[in-house]
C-alpha cells in the first residue's frame, strides 16, 4: 500500500531543493548549498540560514537524518542523507509537479490556439 504524504505537500522550493540535493548521496551543509546551485543551473541559491532552518525541519519530520561526523582540523562536519520517507515524499512531490506542468502546458497550448 502506498503511503499518503499529501499533508506534507506542496514542498517549499527550499525543502524540495534540499531533498533533491541529497538524492546523490550524503552531503554536509555547504555541499548541499553547492549541489542546489548546480542542479538549478545557478538559478536558486540557498543561504546558510535557509539551509539550516530546512535541515532542522527535515530532521524533525524524519525526511533526512544525520549520516556521520567527519573530522577536520577545526570542527566536525555533519553530513545528512535522505531517508526512505524523504525519498517517498520527494517522489510524491515530483508526481504532483508533473501534473502541474501537464496542466500548464495544456493551458498554454489552448491559449495559443485561441490567440493565433
Amino acid at each position: 500500500m502506498k503511503s499518503d504524504y499529501s499533508n506534507l505537500l506542496p514542498l517549499s522550493p527550499a525543502t524540495l531543493h534540499v531533498l533533491l540535493a541529497l538524492t546523490g548521496g550524503d552531503l554536509h551543509g555547504y555541499g548541499i548549498m553547492l549541489e542546489v546551485a548546480r542542479q538549478s543551473g545557478g538559478q536558486y541559491k540557498m543561504g546558510p540560514g535557509t539551509l539550516y532552518d530546512n535541515v532542522k525541519k527535515l530532521l524533525k519530520l524524519g525526511l533526512i537524518e544525520e549520516a556521520s561526523a567527519e573530522s577536520s582540523e577545526s570542527e566536525p562536519r555533519r553530513k545528512y542523507h535522505l531517508t526512505q520517507i524523504g525519498s517517498s515524499v520527494l517522489a510524491s512531490e515530483t508526481e504532483r509537479l508533473t501534473g502541474v506542468l501537464r496542466e500548464a502546458r495544456r493551458g498554454l497550448r489552448l491559449h495559443e490556439e485561441r490567440h493565433s
